[in-house]
């Protein structure tokens, strides 16, 4: 849903990336670093800096690929790398908040698995030759849910907002995923 609002997004960071000399897979490990950061936070009991640490992360998260774009350093690795840390990045946080004691250890479990079930669906159909970007709750939405949670638990009742907020990853990211799955199936069955 977010990625609708991508073309404007890209307006905006082009400028600041073409400033920018460091490569693409730094900035991205650079992400990564600062969504641990943001896990320990969470897992600290710290909602407001694990928020505002998920809005430097996500920063990064775009900034990274405008870079590439941007230089002429866009490559296959590249993407790989952040893909892949992207997981990573999810997972921490997830697990931050777990331990953090804002959720019940079981909806983490499944919020873990609804996040990274939704990126496997869209990399296995990709594998396929399938274009796979469909479905409510991407990456960024997830974010936005955790993030919108620390913020809001930030100011009252903690652990029953982010277990809202996990809640509502977990049910929309299993609906993502049954939409990619039907998604894929239609697909296949025009080959």
């Amino acid at each position: 849903m977010l990625n609708k609002v991508r073309p404007q997004i890209q307006r905006l960071i082009n400028p600041v990336a073409s400033k920018i000399s460091l490569h693409p897979n730094i900035l991205t490990i650079i992400g990564l670093i600062v969504s641990l950061f943001a896990a320990y936070a969470f897992a600290r009991g710290n909602l407001l800096a694990g928020g505002l640490l998920i809005l430097l992360s996500g920063f990064f998260d775009v900034i990274d690929g405008a870079v590439a774009r941007n230089n002429n350093t866009k490559s296959k690795f590249g993407g790989f790398l952040d893909s892949t840390s992207d997981r990573f990045a999810d997972a921490f946080i997830i697990i931050g908040v777990i331990y953090g004691g804002f959720v019940n250890w079981f909806w983490g479990m499944l919020a873990l698995l609804a996040s990274l079930t939704v990126s496997y669906v869209r990399a296995r159909a990709e594998v396929e030759g399938i274009k796979c970007d469909v479905g409510i709750a991407e990456r960024a939405e997830r974010l936005f849910i955790i993030m919108g949670g620390a913020f809001l638990g930030y100011f009252t009742h903690p652990q029953f907002v982010m277990s809202m907020a996990i809640l509502l990853i977990i049910i929309l990211g299993f609906v993502t995923v049954l939409q990619r799955i039907y998604h894929s199936w239609k697909e296949l069955k025009k080959l």
